[in-house]
């Protein structure tokens, strides 16, 4: 984003200007580095003699005319993106003549050539205000218009946008104004519905197309050429046909944007992206390699994500990026739903949910920087950095909570009428709350100011007292806030009281009841036998950390965890997963030492039938070790779970997902000559896992587990690559390469990360394998280097480039007390950028989380 939009600004010049249309004419025949831009833009201003200014980034403007009369270019701020526009009449016709930037950093409009057969594709990203890197616009949300696309391009591409195109003529001599004679064809999409600048949207190149229809729907998918044998339609359109059934049915309007096309580019930086009818999503969800279950729930969750944002986000829009939570918590709390309503995944949705949306939303909510869900943004730099688990996660499972607070039916005729009443418009917070308010009949204001409007998670703690025959003679819910942010909400729960009957835990009891303030007395449960497990937050109904106490604690330690029975409407794998990220929490509030959480991971872990509960555990066992644990135990806990890993790996079922997921965990921990010959023998042949195809992506993890631990090198990377010479074996070997445990290996990765030259897809892949985490002595140096250079790259490079620096690259390994030291002195020094101050902030509060927890496994039991 070449300028910084401020809040006050945006409103100023919504409050001057309407705009009615844009005509934008692209040439992408004329180069590698640019293209040519033409925009026609419609306006009135409320004011005649006013000046505003329009937003482009990035460009050679050639010529400027408004209402007739040429403009002076050199008033162009190429720095700031920003052209004036003087003395506007009432009714404005704008026409810039420019060429463009394509992108490399996934902004704007990226260009890619596919190392396989050099062909070249492009995409768009626009979100949250990069459109004006492709065309001259108003960019900003409020100032909706219609959009009008005429694009030149090669004859033998295809060419993508928001609306289905309605001419393609070909110009078989086409000849550009550099002079390149080629053959090209002309697309012309007609004008759009109204929509913001930041869905609009266009892809462009040989993309391999399929496509069905559904009620009425023209349906596409595109992915790249060297791709399309691994594209798996069906699936995809399965899902596709199940979301639109479900949101017509629950949202009662129909899709609004005629055609719908799903678009998997090259080199995206980041999951998906909602343009209207034409959908992009991240590579990485074509699988061109065996993947679990939990991947493939995961792609159906952002595609079903994505298909909500058509409603929420597209037909009815957030007026400034404040209420960005009212697109994303919406969209991910009816993706859920709609999966476990409509899809084969079930109930099990929920789970997923539980296990890996809300540990997103409890990390982000306890950083410095945790805000509200509907959040004060001054500026663009300011939304950049808060597409986080807050605006995503937290306020889905807060809505989840609203959900039980109101009724599912109240909640969904409340959005019913929400968009009927909005569609087209702009909203904001309080638009949504009188709609839900006018069907649950509910007063909203109190329940907003508690959820909505403060920061941080409150823990929920079971307190009881029990006779000599064992039963509650009182029972209370503690509910516990920080001094800095000390709201006590209310929360709707259900307790449930789970005792062990024939190996089996059962759950016994369920109550369901409002907890307010700082105790709440649950008289229903006096006079019950006290059970071998007490579960607050039964169903997941509310946002809040549990604990555990002590003899629940024990239940789940000495082998609990592993018997949880399905009951009616109640599966097993939802209180297993709550129980699971409880003593996640605990572990990392340093309540639960590591080597506690490890032997309960090792004791449980093999009864987990969810794939996704499966991997996010493994995940998180790894990370605690890695991070968490008494550095005098570290070695020990990684042989603890590489010997209970390499031992489920042998058991699993052939050919199972557990079997991927047990094997993929090991690769992550594995240091021990045993398990390395194991996995060395597996990559050439030697070894063989009933069941198991080393396909490409395994090769690759195999590969890099083998580099990261000295056993492979330089020239084994170059076998690997020339075996599969593609855009993401190149990316596999920039990590590799990263991980090369040497200290002139770390030093070639520092360079070519800090040389700015590196697309943003193979930036990130060779961070990960630069911060390795099983190289902390070979980064130590590089602490320091850091600090040093982050100012300069904050200042230089794109923000999506900047960030994954700033994030990937903090010293995490470098646990101690000089380097929250050294994060605190450069705050000091410098005064960074409000958005890198945050970033620094939350680098440095993992490293005090990790000294706590440290501390915790260290000291005697």
């Amino acid at each position: 984003m070449a300028g910084n939009l401020t809040r006050d600004e945006a409103r100023e010049r919504a409050r001057l200007l309407s705009v009615q249309s844009y005509a934008v004419e692209l040439d992408l025949t004329e180069g590698e580095e640019r293209f040519e831009s033409i925009t026609t833009v419609r306006f009135t201003s409320t004011r005649v003699g006013a000046e505003t200014f329009i937003d482009l980034a990035g460009a050679k403007v050639r010529k400027v005319v408004l209402n007739g009369a040429e403009l002076d270019v050199a008033a162009y701020d190429a720095e700031t993106g920003r052209l004036p526009l003087p003395n506007l009449a009432e009714s404005n016709e704008l026409r810039i003549d420019a060429d463009c930037s394509y992108m490399r950093t996934g902004e704007g409009l990226h260009r890619f050539v596919d190392p396989v057969d050099k062909s070249v594709y492009l995409h768009s990203q626009f979100e949250t205000a990069d459109a004006h890197r492709m065309y001259a616009c108003f960019d900003q949300p409020d100032l909706k218009a219609t959009f009008e696309l005429t694009v030149l391009a090669p004859s033998h591409w295809e060419v993508i946008s928001n609306a289905a195109p309605d001419e393609v003529e070909e110009l078989a001599e086409h000849r550009g104004k550099h002079g390149a004679l080629q053959a090209a064809k002309r697309w012309h999409f007609p004008p759009t519905p109204v929509m913001s600048t930041y869905i609009t949207a266009l892809c462009a190149g040989p993309y391999h197309k399929v496509t069905s229809e559904h009620d009425g729907i023209p349906l596409g998918i595109y992915c790249r050429a060297s791709l399309a044998e691994h594209l798996d339609p069906e699936n995809i359109f399965e899902i596709t046909r199940q979301g639109f059934d479900f949101f017509h049915k629950v949202f009662g309007v129909r899709y609004p944007f005629g055609k719908y096309d799903q678009l998997f580019v090259p080199e995206f930086n980041a999951g998906a992206m909602e343009n209207a009818g034409c959908v992009t999503f991240l590579e990485d969800y074509v699988f061109r390699s065996r993947v679990t279950d939990a991947v493939i729930e995961r792609r159906a969750e952002t595609i079903l994500h994505e298909m909500a944002h058509m409603w929420f986000g597209d037909l009815v829009t957030m007026r400034w990026w404040d209420d960005l939570w009212l697109n994303e918590s919406f969209a991910t709390y009816a993706s859920v739903l709609c999966q476990a309503e409509a899809t084969r995944w079930g109930q099990g949705a929920w789970t997923t949910f539980a296990n890996v949306e809300k540990a997103w939303a409890y990390r982000q909510d306890q950083l410095p920087s945790t805000h509200p869900i509907a959040a004060d943004i001054v500026d663009m730099h300011a939304v950049e950095v808060n597409f986080d688990g807050i605006t995503y996660a937290k306020g889905a499972s807060v809505l989840k909570q609203l959900v039980a607070y109101v009724g599912l039916d109240n909640f969904l005729e409340g959005v019913r009428a929400y968009f009927t009443e909005h569609a087209w418009g702009n909203t904001e917070l309080k638009d949504l709350l009188e709609a839900l308010e006018r069907t649950s009949g509910r007063d909203l204001s109190s329940w907003s100011k508690e959820w909505l409007e403060t920061s941080w998670v409150n823990t929920l703690r079971p307190a009881f007292e029990v006779d000599a025959e064992g039963r509650f003679t009182s029972f209370e819910v503690l509910q516990e806030a920080p001094a800095d942010y000390p709201t006590l909400r209310s929360h709707r729960v259900a307790i449930g009281l789970y005792s062990l009957r024939d190996d089996a835990l059962v759950r016994v009891k369920r109550v369901e009841l409002d907890v307010v303030g700082a105790r709440t007395a649950v008289a229903e449960l006096v006079g019950e036998v006290q059970p071998d497990l007490v579960l607050i937050n039964d169903d997941d109904l509310t946002y809040a950390k549990i604990r555990l106490d002590e003899r629940s604690l024990r239940t789940l330690v000495e082998g609990g965890i592993a018997k949880f029975a399905d009951a009616p409407g109640s599966p097993g794998s939802l209180p297993r997963a709550l129980c699971w990220s409880a003593a996640w929490d605990m572990t990392r509030d340093a309540e639960m030492s590591t080597r506690d959480y490890v032997a309960l991971v090792t004791s449980g872990i093999s009864s987990v039938k969810d794939i996704t509960v499966t991997q996010t555990v493994l995940r998180q066992a790894r990370q605690a070790v890695q991070q968490f644990a008494d550095p005098a135990w570290r070695a020990e806990g990684l042989a603890l779970l590489a010997a209970s890993l390499r031992s489920l790996t042998e058991a699993a079922e052939p050919g199972s997902d557990h079997q991927l997921a047990y094997l993929n965990a090991l690769t992550a921990v594995a240091s021990s000559t045993e398990d390395l010959a194991f996995l060395k023998g597996l990559l050439d042949g030697t070894a063989v896992l009933e069941g198991l195809a080393v396909d490409t992506d395994l090769r690759w993890t195999l590969t890099q587990a083998l580099v990261s631990n000295g056993v492979f090198g330089e020239e084994d990377i170059a076998g690997e690559l020339l075996r599969d010479p593609t855009a993401t074996g190149e990316r596999a070997a920039a990590l590799a390469r990263a991980a090369i445990p040497t200290a002139e290996g770390k030093a070639t990765a520092w360079t070519t990360m800090t040389e700015g030259k590196l697309s943003g897809a193979l930036l990130r892949s060779t961070i990960l394998g630069f911060m390795d985490p099983r190289h902390p002595e070979l980064l130590e140096p590089y602490a320091d280097r850091y600090f040093a250079e982050i100012g300069r790259i904050w200042e230089s490079w794109t923000f999506d480039s900047a960030q994954n620096f700033a994030v990937g690259c903090y010293p995490a390994l470098a646990v101690s007390p000089e380097t929250v030291a050294k994060t605190e002195r450069l705050i000091e020094e410098t005064a960074p950028p409000q958005a890198l101050k945050r970033l620094l902030l939350e680098g440095a509060d993992g490293i005090g989380r990790a000294l706590r927890a440290r501390a915790k496994d260290a000291a005697p039991a």
